[in-house]
């Protein structure tokens, strides 16, 4: 029985050893680094950063097709009649030969062209934007996976100590047995226990190890290591009013997308000049052809009339755009304060629990340490000690799980502070 006991003691032990060793070796990261590393590495926010410098491209592009356009145009053509067959020479001229370099201009007013301008402007607001709103998302996806894996870490080392603390009372229960203080019973009692312990140790190394995994994939880094996680520093931001946050400026952002499209419409609506200017040689050869050098010039006038009333039809679906946008907006300013109200109350409820649960483990602390000296004397019932255990177990873990709770719905409202 006592070569039994001694080799399940050494099993556990070399287990319990394997675990402290494989978190020993780790590297230090902290939520900074996942957080820095998720935004280099989003393929999202790259593809942001290239939508703005194509947008000042188009920019520029809008504004050069209203300088003037100059294009060389070469035409020749032969259609020689060979004893009187051929194409009729009245229609082909027999040869044609054109060289010439030809001018446009499209003049367009001011305002056309900066309200036309001012729509890449706020075409690249937008994109800002949502740049920001996915940056927050994308910071809070990693803060939430971090402090859970975190959460995770906490308890694995938080048991592995408790373990070193039952192997000693393991060893002193068994001296004490082996000399018929304690009944055999009572030994096996706490060896299911610290079994019981050393499982729920096992299970908390494989949960940390996949939710690391889950952390780095998330922030799209590949590695396969252990690492030890350094504690996050969550402190609640100053929150903005709802007028002032990202989130509504988007609405507004799209209601001055509306209203420049509506006066983009209006100038379609107005009369089009245009210039045209060209120099250079055709002709046909049939009539003194070192003469047919010479230059034209002509304007182009397009004035709308009658479309089938589209201009009024497209002016009422921006109308109702706008009226959509409108109450999209009021909509979540109620729901912004709505969930901002929601989270103070739970961050409240939660330091309130936190609370009454460190005065749980003074007490529960003191108890174990009553029963430990009880223990030495020979004057200690195990399942009150079990019992003791437990409590101080359940304490723990549930002040880690409420102390990452109240981290994570930190991280919550500290998502709404742009």
């Amino acid at each position: 029985m006592k070569l039994v006991q001694e080799i399940k003691a050494f099993i556990l032990c070399l287990s319990i050893c394997c675990c402290i060793a494989n978190v020993g070796h780790a590297q230090n990261k902290n939520l900074n680094y996942y957080i820095t590393t998720a935004l280099a590495n989003s393929p999202l926010l790259k593809d942001f950063n290239n939508q703005l410098i194509s947008n000042t491209i188009d920019s520029q592009k809008l504004r050069a097709t209203y300088k003037p356009q100059i294009s060389g145009i070469a035409s020749n053509s032969l259609a020689p009649v060979l004893q009187g067959f051929g194409y009729d020479p009245a229609l082909s001229n027999i040869a044609s030969f054109t060289e010439v370099v030809n001018v446009n201009k499209t003049f367009v007013g001011k305002k056309n062209i900066t309200e036309q301008s001012r729509s890449f402007t706020i075409l690249n607001d937008s994109v800002k934007i949502a740049q920001k709103l996915t940056e927050q998302e994308l910071k809070r996806s990693i803060t939430t996976q971090y402090l859970t894996t975190y959460g995770d870490w906490q308890q694995l080392n938080f048991n592995t100590d408790i373990i070193k603390l039952l192997k000693n009372q393991e060893e002193i229960l068994r001296k004490l047995t082996e000399s018929n203080i304690y009944r055999q019973t009572d030994y096996l009692t706490f060896l299911v226990t610290l079994k019981q312990q050393e499982l729920q140790l096992k299970q908390l190394n494989i949960q940390f190890r996949n939710n690391l995994s889950t952390l780095n994939y998330l922030a799209g880094i590949f590695d396969t290591t252990l690492v030890e996680l350094d504690a996050p520093e969550i402190k609640l931001e100053q929150l903005p009013n709802a007028r002032s946050s990202s989130w509504f400026m988007h609405y507004i952002n799209d209601n001055l997308a509306m209203v420049n499209n509506l006066n983009i419409l209006n100038y379609n609506y107005k009369p089009k000049f245009s210039t045209f200017a060209n120099a250079g040689y055709s002709s046909s050869f049939l009539y003194q052809a070192y003469k047919n050098f010479g230059f034209s010039v002509g304007i182009n006038l397009v004035v709308p009339i009658y479309d089938g009333h589209q201009k009024q039809m497209l002016q009422h679906k921006i109308a109702l755009a706008q009226n959509t946008n409108t109450t999209y907006r009021d909509y979540f300013t109620t729901q912004y304060n709505q969930q901002i109200a929601m989270l103070r109350q739970q961050l409240s409820g939660t330091e309130s629990l936190i609370n009454d649960i460190n005065e749980q483990i003074k007490y529960a602390d003191g108890l174990i340490e009553a029963n430990n000296k009880l223990l030495e004397t020979g004057d200690a019932r195990i399942p009150d000690l079990v019992i003791a255990i437990n409590n101080y177990l359940s304490a723990k873990n549930l002040l880690t799980q409420n102390n990452i709770s109240r981290m994570q719905i930190i991280t919550q409202l500290n998502y709404w502070n742009r």
